[in-house]
């Protein structure tokens, strides 16, 4: 584990070394020139999403990829262009230009509709086909050789966190009916855990940072418990056994705001927690900038200290990226346990009662 530990270091370092390059470079400056650098427009302009695949920056040199623009208007019709047209957002094209907000707005004010593959996008479709590479692969290797052949290198790797989702998210909050659910929580798990990793390359995409993303994830979940629930749970929605009557006019407008806010969790907790991580990296590092603001030697002399947060602070972002996707995929099975359960057992009101403790 040590060892492991020790060669990851190194390629931290390194990539928050790259990373610095997504700066400006003369940012140190302006600060001294202006009287102050913009730390929200940095910190934003690194975790919002884009028109172009930003890497980095050298002098004037920008190093990105401009995306496809697709935008259809009523009036227009529909236009179809590289985001090299807008020329980093300084120049309007063909009606249309980027704002301050890094928004595509019409000159005209016209409204139109947005169907361009920005940076989070493209990530998406990245994270989806490293994952069919990743699983056909393995699935073939299986066919090959049988699963009485013990795994070995990556397959064993894959194998270890399939069973760690079925014996720690699944059984224990689906019971017997586990297998049914296990490739919609793998497919959770394993998507969230990849969009969280992929943030935390230099130059990578904040998808699981975008709130979009983790709002269709959470509504995506939310159909499918809204779809494979029995009627036993919404009998006890609507009607609480054993209740009195002025306790259910009470109680089942609360039981509905709580089914509700569920999703709303989801989004918010995926989200929040990948952006902070985020955005406190990218803080660490313009801290260089802003005490070279000041002086520059001040500003060398805290670049080593500055690196050291960022990488301890990457470090344990590596952690958190697995163990955001495993709470999203637990959170996701216990709530589809409250609603698939059969409530007139002993053990089903038990289930009841630990999920509720989870979720809470």
């Amino acid at each position: 584990m040590a060892s492991k530990f020790a060669k990851l270091l190194p390629i931290l370092t390194f990539s928050l070394f790259l990373s610095l390059f997504s700066f400006p470079a003369n940012a140190a400056e302006k600060g001294e020139n202006e009287g102050k650098l913009n730390i929200s427009h940095e910190i934003f302009g690194h975790i919002e999403d884009a028109y172009e695949w930003h890497f980095f920056s050298v002098g004037d040199f920008e190093a990105s990829i401009p995306l496809p623009v697709i935008l259809y208007s009523p009036s227009k019709g529909l236009s179809a262009f590289s985001a090299a047209k807008f020329h980093h957002g300084e120049e309007a094209y063909n009606g249309y230009k980027i704002n301050e907000k890094g928004k595509i707005e019409a000159i005209d004010g016209s409204k139109f509709y947005d169907f361009s593959l920005t940076k989070n996008v493209v990530a998406m479709f990245i994270a989806v086909i490293i994952l069919l590479v990743v699983f056909i692969r393995v699935g073939k290797t299986y066919t090959k050789n049988g699963s009485d052949k013990a795994p070995s290198g990556f397959q064993n790797a894959v194998e270890a966190c399939v069973v760690f989702v079925r014996d720690e998210v699944a059984k224990p909050n689906l019971g017997d009916a586990y297998k049914k659910y296990m490739p919609f929580l793998l497919s959770l798990f394993f998507f969230i855990w990849l969009g969280n990793l992929l943030g935390l390359i230099p130059g990578g995409a904040n998808l699981t940072g975008n709130i979009a993303f983790t709002c269709c994830l959470a509504a995506v979940s939310f159909l499918v418990m809204l779809f494979t629930s029995k009627k036993d749970f919404w009998s006890h929605l609507f009607n609480p056994p054993g209740m009195p009557f002025f306790v259910k006019v009470v109680l089942v407008p609360i039981e509905l705001i709580s089914l509700i806010i569920k999703p709303i969790a989801l989004t918010i907790r995926l989200f929040a927690n990948m952006l902070a991580g985020h955005i406190v990296v990218v803080c660490f590092i313009l801290l260089i900038f802003i005490f070279a603001g000041l002086n520059k030697f001040v500003g060398i002399g805290f670049a080593p200290i500055s690196i050291g947060l960022s990488v301890f602070s990457t470090l344990i972002e590596v952690l958190v990226t697995a163990i955001q996707a495993y709470i999203f995929a637990n959170l996701v099975s216990v709530f589809i346990g409250q609603m698939i359960e059969d409530h007139h057992s002993h053990d089903g009101m038990d289930h009841v009662h630990s999920a509720n403790e989870i979720s809470a």
